[in-house]
């Protein structure tokens, strides 16, 4: 799966990112492979959250799909 991040510049040191595509998924790091790490384990993580909500709210058919 590919997901477009932003990377920013931390104000007191390192980095943090956000997925624009999944509101409120953010992470950050002390070195841009730290963040990149960080902010991919919060994406799956978010993903993983937003699934299992779904299917405890609707009666719905879970498909996974590999991008």
């Amino acid at each position: 799966m590919k997901l477009k991040i932003l990377v920013y510049e931390a104000e007191e040191g390192g980095y943090w990112a956000e997925v624009p595509a999944l509101r409120g998924c953010v992470s950050e790091g002390e070195t841009m492979d730290e963040t990149l790490a960080n902010i991919k384990e919060a994406s799956l993580g978010w993903l993983e959250t937003a699934s299992e909500k779904h299917q405890q709210t609707e009666e719905a058919q879970l498909i996974e799909v590999e991008f």
